[in-house]
């Protein structure tokens, strides 16, 4: 009776998935899938609205999230996920790319006066393209997010002379007081630049060319670097690094621009003070972007979403929502960003914005200087590399034990081993005691 329940239970359960797929009308439904937290409420919700008054249309969202880019991934490659709109990182753009699993953006169905996909910056498309030598990536993606790799840092007890190189992961006085990004690619890709700088000045080799062509040997040097920094290495964090820096509780964190600047952000209001810094060898520059995936049903939709995105006012408030920097370098956002009453040193933007933007008063935290910028390289999909870095990683992070603390551990367990033996013995005897006295 039981398993006749369960089947039945079965049964009606995979009627009331395949009724609830069948009752969506895909043709007037956009399946968004981000990133959580990750696009301002208002926006997304206004979206429908602006849609029907662009194409004499209803569309209703569905909106998902997802918190790693390989799931994602997964879900749409193996599981031929039907999401209309998605948000990779570059990388996961990048090998969409090679797997075929992208479909183009329809930007011809879009009237050229309501086309906002210019409005990214050339310097977002010239890094995009980089994906890929055989197709034209802007036809497939379109930029959303960006930003740098760096050190998030306490100046009450860090210099910031200290943080000009990666090496400072090396220096004894911070032992136990660094956070580190638990990325490998976003580790493996800043510090490569640092165990190849010798290299790179000398003109025998390019930030590009290392952060591109993993190689074993880099790997090897990458490694060697990290296991000597393992010492200093209080944790390995995902997210809760940034908060940890907001308390004063450890005194620097490898970590992205991004989450740099909501930490300062959320330290300022606890009267902590934070501050960023990119080191001298250079960095990861790292992007987001908006794809529509082979299985999307609604192509249309997707493709006026992705260009609604593309509007200064929508880039402004996604930003103000996020704390992280839109691709969008239109004069609106320029306007938005350069304020000399809060900003007192300027940069130059000039790759972003255009010749006008040599002299801006922008926070540097969101908006690096061009010479930073210069020295960035964008990460890439590892191909068949990709396992030899995992391996890398988890040898790197193995316990973050040191030896001292592996023999003090073994000799507590010693110490307690020895006293159960004891207690143990100590009770036998009694009991041995015990009986001989009951059989006098």
């Amino acid at each position: 009776m039981k398993k006749n329940l369960q089947k039945l239970f079965a049964v009606l359960f995979a009627c009331t998935v395949c009724f609830s797929a069948s009752a969506i009308d895909r043709a007037h439904t956009l399946k968004v899938y981000n990133w959580a937290d990750y696009i301002d409420e208002d926006v997304l919700n206004t979206f429908p609205s602006w849609y029907k008054q662009m194409t004499g249309e209803e569309v209703e969202i569905i909106y998902q999230t997802f918190d790693i880019n390989e799931s994602m991934l997964t879900e749409i490659e193996v599981g031929h996920e039907d999401y209309d709109v998605i948000c990779p990182s570059e990388y996961i753009i990048e090998r969409m790319l090679k797997l075929n699993l992208l479909q183009k953006i329809q930007k011809e169905i879009i009237p050229d006066s309501l086309q906002y996909f210019n409005n990214v910056a050339p310097f977002v498309v010239d890094k995009f393209q980089q994906m890929s030598s055989t197709k034209t990536v802007s036809d497939y993606a379109t930029g959303y997010m960006w930003g740098t790799t760096g050190f998030i840092y306490n100046p009450q007890w860090v210099e910031r002379e200290d943080l000009n190189s990666w090496g400072a992961l090396l220096n004894p006085k911070f032992k136990g007081k660094i956070y580190m990004k638990d990325a490998f690619r976003d580790v493996y890709s800043v510090i490569v630049l640092y165990a190849y700088r010798d290299e790179i000045a000398a003109g025998r080799v390019t930030r590009d060319e290392l952060v591109r062509d993993i190689t074993p040997e880099r790997i090897a040097r990458v490694e060697g670097v990290l296991l000597e920094a393992k010492e200093n290495v209080a944790g390995w964090e995902v997210d809760f690094g940034k908060e940890e820096m907001t308390k004063g509780k450890t005194w620097m964190n490898l970590s992205w621009s991004g989450d740099a600047q909501w930490a300062i952000d959320e330290a300022k209001e606890m009267g902590v003070t934070l501050e960023y810094i990119v080191p001298q060898e250079g960095s990861n520059v790292w992007f987001d972007g908006w794809c529509i995936p082979i299985y999307a049903k609604n192509p249309k939709a997707a493709s006026w979403f992705i260009n609604y995105l593309c509007m200064p006012e929508n880039a402004i408030k996604n930003m103000e929502f996020i704390g992280y920097v839109s691709v969008i370098g239109t004069p609106e956002i320029l306007e938005w960003a350069n304020d000399s009453n809060e900003w007192k040193e300027s940069v130059d933007l000039s790759y972003f914005f255009g010749e006008g933007a040599t002299k801006v008063y922008a926070n540097q935290v969101m908006y690096p200087d061009k010479s930073v910028v210069s020295k960035c390289a964008l990460m890439h999909d590892a191909g068949d590399m990709n396992e030899e870095l995992v391996r890398m990683w988890n040898r790197v992070k193995g316990d973050n034990l040191s030896m001292g603390k592996v023999l003090f551990i073994l000799v507590v367990l010693g110490g307690i081993a020895v006293f159960v033996v004891f207690r143990i013995l100590k009770k036998r005897h009694l009991q041995t005691n015990y009986r001989r006295g009951k059989k006098k």
